[in-house]
């Protein structure tokens, strides 16, 4: 990897960390795509495991405001999701897995604008971590459906708590992909190098993550989902 990539990718990871860190998602919605350009083989263990220590350090944040019961329901989705993304990311081309999932999230968007705040039973919790371990496990994008689950709860529990669920996800995944021998030495090496940039974001989104809330943050969720399904539609 050359020192231009690799500068691009540490810049990109640490606005993608402060984003994560301030709003409670955002990450793989950032650095997937840019990653997915310069540097295709990193994905998506690179996302996967950078993601596990950023979203440590957000749950243990506000660990007071984590919803335990909605989290353990969300990750019994993810465990059944997990080999489903596997199968996926074997047999199904990007190109069409980047279309499922762009259209899937421009509709939920739309529906979300549609639908008046609701709060989410346990088999809508069960079948969005499904849906993230599939898709997360496939590209390392898996931030829409967690967050448009959570998106009219107080901000504090939608930082926390999808926090949480990434973070059990993701441990799950990387077991899965490492089992699977998927993860090679240039992976591990990016992870470890692209390291302090992530921790430098996540520790800039600690001064202002207080003061995102309310109806700014739900529609920086809406935001930041739609845009992902577009680019990932154009991409398909």
């Amino acid at each position: 990897m050359s020192t231009a990539t690799l500068t691009l990718l540490a810049v990109v990871v640490a606005v993608a960390a402060f984003v994560q860190g301030t709003s409670g998602m955002g990450f793989a919605l950032i650095a997937a795509p840019v990653m997915g350009i310069v540097q295709p083989g990193l994905l998506p263990v690179v996302v996967l495991a950078l993601m596990v220590p950023l979203n440590l350090y957000v749950a243990h944040r506000e660990r007071e405001a984590i919803d335990w019961r909605g989290a353990g329901w969300i990750s019994t989705g993810r465990l059944v999701g997990t080999a489903g993304g596997f199968a996926v990311l074997v047999a199904v081309p990007t190109s069409r897995l980047d279309l499922l999932i762009g259209a899937s999230t421009v509709l939920a968007v739309l529906a979300s604008l549609a639908v008046p705040s609701f709060a989410p039973g346990h088999p809508a919790q069960v079948i969005a971590g499904a849906v993230t371990g599939v898709t997360e496990t496939a590209t390392g994008v898996g931030g829409p459906p967690l967050v448009l689950l959570h998106q009219h709860r107080p901000a504090p529990v939608l930082r926390s708590t999808v926090a949480l669920c990434f973070l059990v996800g993701e441990v799950i995944s990387l077991l899965v992909l490492l089992a699977t021998g998927t993860i090679d030495a240039e992976q591990v090496r990016a992870t470890v190098v692209l390291l302090p940039a992530l921790g430098l974001g996540a520790l800039a989104s600690h001064l202002v993550h207080h003061r995102v809330g309310g109806p700014r943050l739900r529609t920086g969720v809406l935001l930041f989902a739609l845009v992902s399904g577009i680019a990932l539609l154009l991409k398909a």
